[in-house]
């Protein structure tokens, strides 16, 4: 217990120290160059969703959890070279719109492609001005989209935008773009920065349940962390190394899902994603899951309970973990170092790829090892390790037909989102590999908790002998004449019996 002490008390120690060295900014924009997409220049200016405010305000607090909820512009600056200011311009635009509205921007003539800038046909039909973004009021959300904008004089380097709050009244999910129709004005870059609120603090809406979720995993795994260290407490004079494995992994999960809440509270306070927190959650969270892996895949070869060692194996077995490990390491990093808007799978199909192949060589390679271990326990009537290990093979069985089932969810579910419609369920996607994964550890540690019987389950020359003896001690002796029952000696020494055979198999698991 002393260990998980240490533990909780290194945790709180850094996420103090993080915290205090994080400063506080929101979705800033430096020197953002316009992208020309079709007729429009755009700089995306970000996409969370927020929750309307309460309909109780507390007019006096100042806390992030205060009950507003608004996107406010500040010290926006559009910039040009100077070889391009001896002219005024037309308007820079800030739109702000709900993704129900997206209809609202831009339009078609005579139903033909959609154009964001006014064109000359529009401009015939007398629904806009040449040059300028097309926008309608929404019949659904009144006064809204915002548009505002501001632009070039001659001579002048900047423009600015003056600063505003956009207070949310409707819950949705929110897109900010800056647009321009000038092709004069490509050059022209734009910085500052938007501040995104929601009720209870700076968290997107999206990542909002998530803080009290890694809350309540935390819990969880203390839970888990008791009882396992408890037990390994008591019988440490019969742990394996085995055991001594799934202590790290519970260790490594207590600081991981610590790192998350903290991550993302900080995140609720400020606004920013703290770096140094996310980081380590990441690096943890990947060696958490690489340790697991290589955990099942070496219980799965029978390390340690029908072979003492992994052999030639090895050097592959660390091989594809620390691959493994690099890629999923690189994946989580672009996933959420620094990460603000409200978009989910963000990662490209080239760090996912890697990831997804390497689980699916992970499985091939366990449950071949598995079938492997569970013939040979068969073969050699080790009745205890057999029941352990089909339970554990059950366990793995339906961790991985309801993977595969949450995957094509998952793939269903974003496929279907294109616009992020469904941000309010998006954080259960995540949430489900944390729920899964521990409850395959909870199903580990239940099967190999310490205990006064735990060598029963330990690789030995005499294991056979050893597995028959407690398995006759659970049997009540029977009123058979003394002639009738052999000693093991006598079994040993019958020519061709089964003490014959039994040598023969325990010399040939030495060899391997």
């Amino acid at each position: 217990m002393s260990s998980f002490g240490a533990s909780a008390s290194a945790i709180v120690v850094l996420c103090l120290w993080s915290l205090h060295f994080t400063q506080a900014s929101l979705h800033d924009y430096y020197a953002e160059k316009f992208a020309n997409k079709g007729n429009v220049f755009v700089v995306h200016g970000g996409s969370e969703g927020i929750y309307s405010s309460n309909s109780n305000l507390n007019q006096s607090s100042t806390s992030s959890s205060d009950g507003h909820s608004f996107i406010r512009f500040e010290k926006i600056i559009f910039r040009r070279p100077g070889e391009f200011s001896n002219f005024s311009s037309g308007s820079i635009h800030a739109v702000v719109f709900e993704v129900d509205d997206r209809e609202t921007i831009g339009g078609s003539a005579y139903g033909g492609q959609r154009a964001v800038c006014c064109t000359a046909d529009l401009a015939k039909l007398g629904v806009c001005t040449q040059g300028e973004i097309i926008h309608r009021p929404s019949t659904n959300n009144p006064g809204w989209p915002k548009v505002f904008g501001a632009s070039f004089g001659i001579d002048e380097f900047e423009a600015k935008l003056q600063p505003r709050t956009i207070h949310i009244t409707k819950t949705g999910m929110y897109n900010v773009y800056f647009m321009h129709c000038d092709h004069n004005l490509k050059e022209v870059i734009v910085e500052g920065k938007t501040i995104w609120k929601n009720p209870t603090g700076y968290l997107p809406g999206r990542m909002a349940p998530l803080m009290n979720f890694y809350g309540y995993m935390s819990l969880m795994f203390v839970l888990l962390g008791i009882f396992w260290f408890s037990q390994y407490a008591r019988f440490w004079r019969e742990v394996l190394a085995l055991q001594n494995c799934i202590t790290l992994v519970i260790t490594l999960g207590m600081f991981e899902m610590a790192l998350w809440y903290f991550d993302y509270a900080e995140f609720n306070e400020t606004g920013v994603r703290p770096t140094g927190i996310t980081v380590w959650a990441v690096t943890f969270g990947a060696v958490k899951r690489t340790v697991a892996r290589l955990i099942i895949l070496m219980v799965s070869m029978g390390y340690g309970v029908v072979r003492p060692t992994l052999g030639g194996l090895t050097s592959k077995v660390l091989l594809l973990g620390g691959t493994f490990f690099l890629a999923s390491e690189v994946l989580e990093l672009v996933e959420n170092v620094g990460t603000v808007s409200d978009f989910s799978g963000k990662a490209r199909l080239f760090f996912v790829l890697p990831v997804a192949i390497l689980d699916a060589f992970f499985i091939l390679w366990i449950f071949n090892s598995l079938s492997a271990t569970l013939n040979k326990l068969q073969a050699r009537r080790l009745l205890a390790k057999l029941d352990i290990y089909r339970r554990f093979t059950n366990a793995l069985a339906v961790a991985v037909i309801v993977s595969v089932g949450w995957v094509c969810y998952e793939l269903y579910f974003k496929s279907t989102d294109v616009y992020n419609e469904r941000w309010q369920k998006a954080w259960i996607i995540p949430a489900f590999w944390q729920v899964l994964s521990f409850s395959l550890l909870c199903v580990i540690c239940a099967l190999w908790a310490p205990s006064q019987n735990s060598m029963r389950y330990a690789y030995s020359d005499d294991s056979e002998e050893f597995d028959k003896d407690i398995t006759l001690t659970l049997i009540k002796p029977s009123l058979l004449p003394t002639k009738d029952v052999r000693i093991p000696s006598e079994v040993r020494s019958t020519p061709g019996g089964d003490g014959t055979s039994n040598g023969g198999d325990v010399e040939e698991d030495k060899t391997e």
